[in-house]
């Protein structure tokens, strides 16, 4: 709901859970306190994604399409976008040690010949976000697994090495 209308009244989220919106206040002081409960839990989802594929050890077209399948599974469990939380100082860290994580796997995958080397440095770190992004929102049909298929076949083709 916070996704398609981050202006949302507690009221409304709890009309939409099912729930009164004092059951929500007993949980969550505040509007803010559940908008740094639910991107805190975004938050970890995809640091958990990013160990889980192991982008430092393992063969880089599997840690690409179990990184991808994973973020498409946080994107739709967790449609809301980081940035309005970057003020925050530990939120904004923590996401730039994801971003870290993911640019240096990227120039892993260029330097190993999985992408292309002529195209500008950080395009690829660009293009990635965009394409699971599109991929979460526009094919909600297809499972994770496969709309990882989608994206890295996407993002090979299109800037893989010939």
């Amino acid at each position: 709901m916070l996704a398609a209308d981050p202006g949302a009244s507690i009221a409304s989220i709890a009309a939409e859970a099912g729930v009164d919106r004092r059951t929500v206040y007993r949980r969550f002081a505040s509007r803010e306190e559940l908008l740094a409960a639910i991107y805190e839990s975004r938050l970890t989802a995809i640091e958990e994604a990013i160990a889980d594929a192991r982008l430092r050890e393992a063969p880089v077209a599997v840690a690409l399409h179990r990184y991808v399948e994973d973020i498409i599974a946080v994107n739709r469990t967790w449609p809301v976008d980081l940035t309005r939380m970057l003020a925050d100082d530990d939120v904004r860290a923590r996401r730039d040690a994801c971003a870290h994580e993911v640019d240096a796997f990227l120039d892993r995958a260029r330097d190993e010949g999985l992408l292309r080397s002529d195209f500008p440095q950080g395009w690829a770190s660009a293009l990635l976000p965009q394409l699971m992004h599109l991929v979460s929102r526009q094919l909600p049909e297809l499972s994770p697994a496969r709309a990882a298929d989608v994206v890295v076949d996407t993002l090979l083709r299109g800037i893989g090495a010939p």
